[in-house]
Formats: C-alpha cells, sequence, structure tokens
C-alpha cells in the first residue's frame, strides 16, 4: 500500500512496521525507531507502493504527534502526487514533563497515516507553501533593515529617500549575482 523513508536515517519502511489502527488508519511509534530522539527526524518520505491505487477523490494524510501533544498534519500523496518529502515540525510535549501511562510506559511520539477525502485535506503542497512564506517573510525583513538604515524621522513619521526601493533592489540583485549562497539563507 504505502512506505516510508527517513532521509539519511532509515532503509524503506513498508506498512508492515506500522500498527493497523483499522481498516484507514496506521500508526508508526517512533520510540521503536529512535526512542526519545524522535524530534532530530526533521523529514519523511512518504510514498505509494506499485500496484496500489487509491480512490482518485482519496489521500493518504501523514500526521505527527509528540508525546501528550495532538495530532498534526504534515501533507499527503494520492494518485496525482504518488510520493512526497515532508517536513516533521515536531510539537512541543505535552506540559513538558515526562508523560508516562498508568502502567509506567513511556508515552511515544507517532507518525499517522490515514485514508481521508482529497477535497476535506489543506492543499498537498504544505512544504512549498511553508518555504514560499518564510522566503517573502525574509525578503521583507531585509527590505525593512535596508530601508531603516536611511530613515529620517519628521514628527512621527519616518522618511525616506525616493529611490529606496530601486537602490534596494538593485544592491539585492548585485549580492545574488555575486554570491550564489546569498540567495539559499532566505529559504528553509
Amino acid at each position: 500500500m504505502f512506505g516510508v523513508v527517513f532521509p539519511n536515517r532509515s532503509f524503506p519502511i513498508d506498512i508492515s512496521s506500522f500498527s493497523q489502527i483499522d481498516t484507514f488508519h496506521w500508526i508508526l511509534d517512533m520510540n521503536t525507531f529512535v526512542g526519545e530522539a524522535y524530534d532530530q527526524i526533521r523529514e519523511v518520505c512518504i510514498f505509494l507502493l506499485n500496484g496500489f491505487t487509491l480512490p482518485p477523490d482519496k489521500a493518504l494524510a501523514v500526521y505527527i504527534q509528540s508525546p501528550g501533544s495532538a495530532f498534526l498534519f504534515c501533507g499527503a500523496v494520492a494518485l496525482s502526487r504518488p510520493s512526497a518529502v515532508l517536513s516533521l515540525p515536531w510539537p512541543e510535549p505535552g506540559g513538558g514533563e515526562q508523560l508516562q501511562l498508568t502502567d509506567g510506559a513511556m508515552l511515544s511520539a507517532k507518525i499517522g497515516v490515514s485514508v481521508e477525502d482529497l477535497s476535506s485535506l489543506p492543499s498537498l503542497d504544505v512544504v512549498a507553501e511553508k518555504r514560499i512564506e518564510h522566503l517573502a517573510l525574509k525578503v521583507g525583513e531585509n527590505l525593512f533593515n535596508f530601508m531603516q538604515s536611511f530613515c529620517g524621522v519628521d514628527g512621527s513619521r519616518l522618511v525616506v529617500p525616493m529611490d529606496i526601493l530601486d537602490r534596494w533592489f538593485k544592491k539585492f540583485q548585485e549580492k545574488a549575482k555575486r554570491d550564489p549562497e546569498y540567495l539559499k539563507g532566505f529559504v528553509l
């Protein structure tokens, strides 16, 4: 049906490593894989296996859960996108203390996979959307810092030269041409 790989951390893991909760839900207990170091796993690649087909209106949604926290949606795969590398932004564990089950066993982090209606899920490209948002914020911050260095104060207003945007854009382009690594600093 599906498999996962933790880039630079694992060989492919098939559905047999997951506990099947019911017909449409599976859980991977991260303690069996990495113990308490689950938060060091920052990405997962999920993929549909050859020969398995989801109905066109369904997707496999991927969720993560830190000990004691709620599940958090990370992304999904569908027939139109049969594999994806998803970021794993692990939530803070609930309560900030060591959480235990009543029998003394530690609660563990989990990765959940479920079959869901494609129309009920957010965009399948959550990671790309987050990277674009991060890029826009970093470029805006760069512009703000540049403009702030030229600001004057007129009462309660900040005053900048009329050509400030042109100057910033030229400087931004020149720096990007000179140093190819410069733009990588704007991406997650």
